[in-house]
C-alpha cells in the first residue's frame, strides 16, 4: 500500500478504510459516559467554549442547522435554545445519538428536531439543503477531512456558513506546560477509572496533537472553496472556532 492509503489514529497509523470503523467502535464504547467525562476533562470549560461557538452563530428562526458528530446534542439543543429554526443531528454513531435523544426532558422541540445516523464523508442530504453546519470536537475523528467539507461544502446553501468547534494548539507557553501534563497524565487516568477504558483517552490526546494547528485548518478550510474564513481561540488556544462561508 502506498503511503497515501494510510492515516493516523493515535499513536499509529493505519489503513484509512479501517479508521472509520474504529473510530465508530471507540464512540460506541464511551458514549454512556461521553458528557461525563467532558465536563470531568475540561472541568466544565467546555459548556462555557460551546456557549461562544453559539453566540458567534448566532442562531435565527429561520436557520436550518445540519450539527455533524453531534450524537449528545449539546450544539443542537441550545441552538434550537436560542431561537434557532430546525436542528438536524447528525452522527457515525447510533449509541451516541441514542445518548442524545434520552438528554430530552420534553416535547418542546422534537418537531424541529431530527436524528440522523450517517457517515460525515457521504452525507445523505440534497444540494443546498442547510443554511448552517456546524461539527463540534468531531473533525480529528473524519478519516478524508477534504472529502467531509466538500461533502459540508455541497449541502450548505449559497451564503450558509461552515463552523467547526475544535481542539487546537496552545498559545501561551505556560499554559502549554499545564495543558500537556494534564492531557498526557491526569484525561488518561480520568478514562480509566470513570469509563473503563484508558487506550480510547489516549487516542484523543494523541488525536489532538496530530491535528492541524489554527492556521493549518484555516488553509484547508479555503482548500474546499470556503470563503471569509476566520478563526477564534478560546482558553489560549485550548480549543478554536473556525468559520467559513459558501459565497
Amino acid at each position: 500500500m502506498a503511503k497515501s492509503d494510510f492515516t493516523d489514529f493515535g499513536k499509529i497509523n493505519i489503513p484509512k478504510n479501517k479508521k472509520t470503523s474504529l473510530v465508530n467502535n471507540l464512540f460506541g464504547e464511551v458514549s454512556d459516559k461521553y458528557d461525563l467525562m467532558n465536563d470531568l476533562m475540561s472541568l466544565g470549560i467546555h459548556r462555557l467554549w460551546k456557549e461562544q461557538f453559539l453566540d458567534w452563530m448566532a442562531p435565527r428562526e429561520t436557520h436550518h442547522l445540519l450539527d455533524l458528530a453531534g450524537g449528545t446534542g449539546d450544539i443542537g439543543f441550545n441552538f434550537l435554545k436560542r431561537g434557532g429554526g430546525i436542528t438536524t443531528i447528525a452522527d457515525l454513531n447510533f449509541k451516541m445519538l441514542s445518548t442524545g435523544q434520552k438528554k430530552i426532558t420534553s416535547n418542546k422541540f422534537n418537531q424541529r428536531l431530527n436524528w440522523i445516523n450517517c457517515n460525515g464523508e457521504k452525507l445523505p442530504f440534497n444540494d443546498e439543503e442547510f443554511d448552517l453546519v456546524s461539527i463540534s470536537f468531531g473533525l480529528r475523528n473524519v478519516t478524508e477531512k477534504d472529502i467531509a467539507l466538500g461533502e459540508i461544502y455541497r449541502v450548505l446553501k449559497k451564503g450558509g456558513r461552515f463552523m467547526c468547534l475544535e481542539f487546537s494548539k496552545v498559545n501561551i507557553s505556560s499554559l502549554n506546560v499545564l495543558y500537556k501534563f494534564w492531557s498526557n497524565n491526569v484525561i488518561p487516568f480520568l478514562g480509566e477509572k470513570v469509563s473503563g477504558n484508558r487506550k480510547n483517552y489516549e487516542y484523543l490526546i494523541e488525536s489532538i496533537k496530530r491535528f492541524p494547528d489554527q492556521s493549518q485548518l484555516s488553509s484547508v478550510i479555503r482548500s474546499a472553496e470556503f470563503k471569509l474564513v476566520k478563526h477564534r481561540n478560546l482558553s489560549g488556544g485550548i480549543a478554536a472556532i473556525h468559520s467559513g462561508w459558501k459565497i
